[in-house]
């Protein structure tokens, strides 16, 4: 499995390119993050002058996130004039004038000269100063040329990693021809005249059966509007069917458990009082009707079997025991556990005659058969949903 960008299985770019001389590191995070740096920028010749905490050092180790094959040829000098001495072209790189009659140039030209320079077989390097100080002079007045970075002037100072990668951007960004890893997938092929004739087509008649398109007088206005939005997108073939797919849905209507809304209570007394009217007088074999009704209630809920489910579903104590609106017989009761022999009863407000009629008898059945009834309002749903979760759990 590949990380956040990097990839094992690609193969790694390392062109020839500049050596990178640390002078005098102080910690081995930062030699470990410059190494990463150097990795993320195809450089691959890490020299060190004098690190503070010797070397190896697996603080390094941990901060190059992966750069090891940097880290193992790692190369140790006493000095700097040792550590540079096969470079043909030199660099400094430091943020404050050093006062010395020197070119001084910022990291892109410093990158045009080093491709240059490889280019005939020369050797380059680069010098990066001490995390407190940078490059003294002495240092400084090894180097060729002076690379400095377009930086605040009133905030200069980078932290070491942070120089290593901008060099190695520049360097790499001329080395690569500006090469990027990776493209957008090939699109399907653009959308025809017909295809999005067809599609807007639709589209309208759609929007006139639910009368978007009005007052009458903006009609034209309208559907010019909508026709120059497609059309700025430039959809492809793809693009057009996934739209005719979702024009559909939406004219269709949502199917399964998540067809329908939300009822209030009146809303529901009286789809439950219509349900028993039906009911009444029905024969118990009529289980097709049964199912039906079922599916009906499952598909409109109310807001408080909404929510009971929700936490009959989440809480530990009842979860995957309860069923909602699942025939028991020619009885369908809002909630109820065939393990546990438990169905539970919401009561809403203004219920009629016939539903209070039709829940007594679904109440007779049940306990005939051993299960036990658990009859809740509504509104203490609503209102105080931990305090009927206890009663069910009791």
């Amino acid at each position: 499995m590949t990380g956040s960008g990097t990839d094992k299985t690609k193969t790694r770019r390392d062109p020839a390119g500049p050596v990178v001389v640390l002078v005098e590191p102080q910690l081995g995070e930062n030699i470990g993050m410059c190494a990463r740096a150097m990795g993320n920028f195809g450089l691959t010749r890490l020299r060190l002058v004098n690190p503070r905490d010797g070397w190896p050092n697996m603080a390094a180790q941990r901060a190059a996130a992966g750069a090891d094959h940097i880290l193992d040829h790692v190369t140790l000098f006493d000095t700097v004039e040792a550590a540079v001495a096969d470079c043909s072209l030199l660099f400094a790189t430091t943020a404050r004038a050093h006062d010395q009659a020197k070119p001084v140039v910022g990291p892109e030209e410093a990158a045009r000269q080093i491709v240059a320079e490889v280019a005939t077989g020369g050797t380059t390097g680069i010098l990066f100063g001490r995390e407190r100080y940078g490059l003294e002079n002495d240092e400084v007045a090894l180097a060729n040329r002076i690379v400095t970075f377009p930086v605040n002037p009133g905030f200069a100072s980078l932290n070491l990693a942070q120089a290593v990668l901008l060099m190695g951007y520049e360097w790499f960004k001329l080395a690569t021809a500006n090469t990027l890893p990776f493209a957008m997938p090939e699109r399907s092929e653009r959308a025809s005249s017909h295809q999005m004739q067809v599609f807007f087509d639709n589209l309208v008649a759609e929007l006139d059966k639910v009368e978007f398109l009005r007052p009458p007088e903006k009609r034209d206005v309208m559907l010019v509007n909508l026709r120059n939005i497609f059309m700025r997108m430039e959809p492809t073939k793809q693009d057009m069917h996934t739209l005719h797919g979702v024009v559909m849905a939406i004219a269709e209507g949502r199917k399964g458990p998540a067809k329908g809304g939300v009822l209030n209570g009146g809303e529901a007394a009286r789809l439950r009082a219509l349900l028993a009217e039906h009911s009444e007088g029905r024969a118990p074999s009529d289980s097709g009707t049964v199912r039906g009704l079922a599916r009906l209630l499952r598909r409109n809920p109310t807001d408080a079997e909404r929510v009971l489910w929700e936490a009959l579903r989440s809480d530990r104590r009842f979860a995957s025991h309860f069923k909602r609106q699942t025939p028991v017989g020619r009885h369908i009761p809002d909630f109820v556990s065939f393990s546990k022999r438990i169905a539970i009863e919401i009561v809403n407000a203004d219920e009629g005659e016939a539903v209070l009629r039709e829940r007594a008898a679904r109440r007779e059945w049940l306990e005939a058969r051993g299960y036990r009834v658990v009859m809740l309002d509504a509104a203490a749903i609503e209102s105080d949903l931990a305090t009927a979760l206890d009663i069910i759990a009791a």
